[in-house]
């Protein structure tokens, strides 16, 4: 160990740290996406081809063997799209830190005061803040919009004649992504019986994901704040701007 450390040069610790930092930045784009779970199976296949060297399984490494052959140009034509998001990010995102912070407190300015609005008029509303894990699959089946949050637009996006009013709108990194984002409902018998349809879709989708969801109740006219399966009820404005404020400035 101490003669590879003083054969290391200064280049080589720059290599391994410039090729762990495109790694990282990779990892974390595709996280939440279906990349990622391709890239899970890839592992698993290539850890077959290995074993099938190791125990003379000649017609499984045969096989495996074309079929990893081929495997870069399965990739391009099957995820083409989440090849082009990523490169978008990687020309969009900057290489250290997060989101521009300044977007990001107005959006959570603009959806505190959008939410306290559409309590007082009894409007069903279902907003989702994209965190670390991407929520692609579930912005790509809805309305895109790509739009900068007003109170006013959000409103809008739900009010009942609205033909996107239905389903969640998406916030990534200070912007609307989507509206009508279908999401998954939690499936925990230990949620409680007399939340609705949004509540449990905030808890089913983050169970699975670190996003933070804002919830307004058609019903009761209260706002509630969901955040790792769990929901904070009844929140008044200032309460639910500084809550939000700290989920996602950590």
């Amino acid at each position: 160990m101490p003669e590879i450390l003083t054969q290391l040069r200064w280049q080589d610790v720059l290599d391994i740290g410039i090729i762990a930092f495109i790694v990282y930045r990779l990892i974390a784009m595709m996280r939440g996406t279906r990349a990622m779970q391709m890239i899970i199976g890839l592992v698993i296949i290539l850890l077959f081809y290995v074993g099938s060297q190791m125990l003379g399984l000649f017609t499984l490494n045969w096989i495996l063997e074309n079929f990893l052959g081929s495997i870069i140009l399965v990739v391009i034509v099957v995820f083409q799209s989440d090849i082009r998001r990523a490169l978008t990010q990687v020309g969009t995102t900057p290489l250290f830190g997060n989101p521009d912070r300044f977007e990001r407190g107005q959006a959570v300015e603009e959806i505190t005061k959008a939410a306290v609005s559409m309590a007082g008029k009894r409007t069903g509303a279902l907003v989702v803040f994209e965190r670390e894990v991407g929520l692609n699959d579930y912005i790509d089946v809805g309305t895109p919009l790509d739009a900068r949050v007003t109170g006013e637009l959000v409103e809008s996006v739900f009010s009942p004649r609205s033909p996107i009013h239905d389903g969640a709108l998406v916030i990534r990194k200070g912007r609307i992504a989507a509206a009508k984002c279908i999401l998954p409902l939690s499936e925990d018998s230990r949620v409680g019986r007399d939340m609705g349809t949004r509540h449990r879709a905030a808890v089913g989708l983050t169970e699975g994901t670190d996003a933070v969801v804002v919830v307004v109740s058609e019903e009761s006219g209260k706002i509630s704040l969901v955040s790792a399966g769990r929901v904070t009820r009844d929140l008044d404005g200032p309460q639910l701007r500084s809550r939000l404020e700290q989920l996602l400035s950590a």
